[in-house]
Formats: structure tokens, C-alpha cells, sequence
């Protein structure tokens, strides 16, 4: 006959064997889940595993190092493949510029042409206008209501059968028009509509960019891969310069000590220009003043002091870039990578293409690209997510491997 306790004596071994006892306390695996809970909940903690996993990005995986020593031998001889490419890379952008500045040529007088339409010195023919626009419609659409009102007046009016004294009180009630020249505020209008610039405008910078005529890229035929954005002003209150400038030196060589790491043009540096501001209008700097106390005697007084005041004209005055062999601290580093990344913009997108941006259908295009992009790389983590053939330990692997130059 079975004992009927023997299940409960198994089931205490089992219990037992689950139980683990530490300083005279018995843990179950619940009650280490809770306390594990709890450590991931320390802040110091995560803190301490997110600096030891980000001192690990880019650490190579000791894959490279357990080949043989005869596949090295030949991933030797790949690099140097790699580096005579990059040889003919960097020739092949040396190339480009010079196109670039054979081309700067034949765009010159479309935007001399550009300008003067801007600034109201020439009026476009009707030949010039032949061109699609959505807002057509809406034009006519506000064309047959104007004339649907002229209709009715001229109905009233002979209804009425005064005409000459209707005519006269609707021309006494018109407001003369002022006729409007060129097309106002165009390049205020195109950095208030680019965030990157639309961000550096403050609200004393947008009178005197009311004076901006035009913006001009032009590239440097001696100095390889430079070149200089000219902003030119009508005369104003506030500066006597007729043109600002900024310059900036690329450098498409790739680096003696990483040769390999080329990966095309890229800006080193940049200089502004000095702005002769007339007398009190200079908005880069500010006066403010302070209270200072002596030391000894306790004698309180006034200090005036003037400070950098934020404004787009800083563009013109950016940090030194600092020698390859010295160090950059952050907040220049930060500064001049945004410079550069303006520069770029500027000479690639804004100028190029000036009346898109005007209009915003070159900002509508952006955003397109960026949400496209965005959902390429989400289709593609899709992908991976529903491919039958997936194997997640495979797959972690690669980015490991991947990391190795």
C-alpha cells in the first residue's frame, strides 16, 4: 500500500532543492527576482553599466586576431587595394571642383538675371512667367469674383441711373496702391524658412537683413576646394560694408595618419570678415551694467561692461579653428561644426535653388527625403523581424564583426 505522505516528502526535496540558504535566510529564485528588480532600478547602477558598455562601442571583437596568420596576410593586401582607390577618389573630387568652377561661369548670368528680378530692376516678359503653378487656379478663381462684383456694381449702377456719382464715391473710398517692386524681403523670407538659419535670426537682425540684395557662392580656382559665400547689402544705417563674406578651406587629401578613413571633401576651417558697424548700431554686443563692490573700503559702484550679444552677424565672426597638433575644446568644436554644416547648406542647397526655398516647396522636399529614409530603415528592421530564415544569434554577430577596418 502506497504511503500517501511520500508526495508531500517529494515535493518538500524539490522545494528544498530550489531554496537556497545565505546567512541563515532562505531565498527563493521570487524573492532574487525582486531583489534584482530592485538593483535595476538604482540609478548609480545603470549609470555605472552604461559608461562599461559605452567604453566597449567600437572595441574590436578578437575576431581579426583569431584568423590565421595567412588571412591576415591577404586583408593586408586588401587595405592597400583600399588605399590606392582612395588615391583615385580624392582625384576624382580635385576633378569636380574644377568642373564646378568652369560651371560657376555659365550659371552667372542667370543669377545676375535672379537679382534683378529680386530687386525690381528688370520685369519678367510674359515668356519668362510660362511656368506651371498650383496657385493658378486659385488666381483665376479670384479673377471671375473680382469681375462678378464689377457686374453687379455696373448693374446697380444703371438700376440706379447715377452713375457718375456711384463712380465718384467708390473712387473716393479706394486707397491709392503703392506699386510693389521686385519680389520684398526675398532673402529674409528663405533663412526665416530654414531652421538652421531661422534660429541664428534674432528680432534686431531682420531690419538689416530687409537689406539683403543677394548671396553668391564663389569657388576658389587656386586654393583647392575652397570657397566663399558673399552676401551683398543695399547701403544701410547700420554697416558701411557693401558685402560680407565668408571663406571656407576644404581639404579633400586624405590623412597621413589615417589614410583610409577618406571619405571625401570635408570643411577645416572657415573666416568671417570685419563688419564696420556705424556708430551704436553694432547688435553683436550688448552694454550691461553691474554693481561692484571694493574690497576694502566698501564703496559701492556702476561698472559698465559690453558682452557678446546673440545675432546672425556672429556668422561673420567664427572661433579659430585650432592647429591639427592642439586640442579643441567642446563648446568650439560644437560652433564650428554647426558653421560648417551652414556653410555647406548654403552653398549646396539655398543658393542653388533660393526661389524653392522662398516658396517652401524645397523644405516640403526635404522633409520628404528625411520621412523616406526613416522608413526605409524601419521597413528594413521589419524585414529582419518577419524573415522566416532569421537567426538572431547569427545576426548578433555582425555588428561585431562589421566594426573591424
Amino acid at each position: 500500500m502506497a504511503d500517501p505522505e511520500a508526495p508531500q516528502v517529494v515535493e518538500n526535496e524539490v522545494k528544498q532543492e530550489n531554496e537556497e540558504e545565505v546567512d541563515g535566510t532562505i531565498e527563493t529564485p521570487g524573492h532574487q527576482a525582486g531583489q534584482l528588480n530592485e538593483i535595476m532600478k538604482n540609478p548609480m547602477f545603470l549609470a555605472a553599466v552604461q559608461g562599461k558598455l559605452g567604453s566597449m562601442v567600437g572595441q574590436p571583437s578578437g575576431y581579426i586576431d583569431s584568423l590565421p596568420k595567412e588571412v591576415k596576410r591577404r586583408i593586408k593586401a586588401l587595405k592597400k587595394l583600399q588605399f590606392e582607390m582612395t588615391k583615385i577618389e580624392a582625384k576624382f573630387f580635385e576633378e569636380v571642383h574644377e568642373l564646378e568652377c568652369r560651371y560657376a561661369a555659365k550659371y552667372r548670368p542667370l543669377m545676375d538675371r535672379r537679382k534683378d528680378i529680386v530687386l525690381g530692376g528688370t520685369e519678367p516678359t510674359d515668356s519668362d512667367c510660362e511656368w506651371p503653378s498650383d496657385s493658378e487656379e486659385d488666381d483665376e478663381d479670384k479673377d471671375q469674383d473680382e469681375l462678378a462684383k464689377d457686374v453687379k456694381k455696373k448693374v446697380a449702377i444703371t438700376e440706379s441711373g447715377d452713375a457718375a456719382e456711384v463712380e465718384k464715391e467708390n473712387s473716393e473710398n479706394e486707397e491709392p496702391k503703392e506699386p510693389v517692386s521686385g519680389i520684398p524681403e526675398f532673402w529674409l523670407t528663405i533663412f526665416k524658412n530654414v531652421d538652421m538659419l531661422c534660429d541664428m535670426i534674432q528680432d534686431h537682425d531682420e531690419p538689416i537683413l530687409k537689406h539683403l540684395q543677394d548671396v553668391r557662392v564663389k569657388f576658389s580656382e587656386h586654393e583647392l576646394m575652397g570657397f566663399t559665400i558673399e552676401f551683398y547689402f543695399s547701403a544701410n544705417e547700420y554697416f558701411n560694408n557693401a558685402v560680407l563674406t565668408k571663406h571656407y578651406t576644404m581639404n579633400s587629401e586624405p590623412d597621413e595618419d589615417d589614410p583610409l578613413s577618406f571619405d571625401g571633401p570635408e570643411i577645416v576651417k572657415c573666416t568671417g570678415c570685419t563688419i564696420d558697424w556705424k556708430k551704436d548700431k553694432n547688435v553683436t554686443v550688448k552694454t550691461i551694467k553691474k554693481k561692484q563692490k571694493h574690497k576694502g573700503r566698501g564703496v559701492t559702484r556702476m561698472v559698465t561692461k559690453t558682452i557678446q550679444n546673440d545675432s546672425f552677424f556672429n556668422f561673420f565672426n567664427p572661433p579659430v579653428a585650432p592647429e591639427p597638433e592642439e586640442d579643441e575644446d567642446e563648446e568650439t568644436e560644437t560652433i564650428l561644426a554647426a558653421d560648417y554644416e551652414i556653410g555647406h547648406f548654403l552653398r549646396e542647397r539655398i543658393v542653388p535653388r533660393a526661389v524653392l526655398y522662398f516658396t517652401g516647396e524645397a523644405l516640403d522636399d526635404d522633409d520628404e527625403y528625411e520621412e523616406e529614409a526613416a522608413d526605409e530603415a524601419d521597413e528594413g528592421e521589419e524585414d529582419e523581424e518577419n524573415d522566416p530564415d532569421y537567426n538572431p544569434q547569427t545576426d548578433g554577430n555582425k555588428p561585431q564583426e562589421c566594426k573591424q577596418q
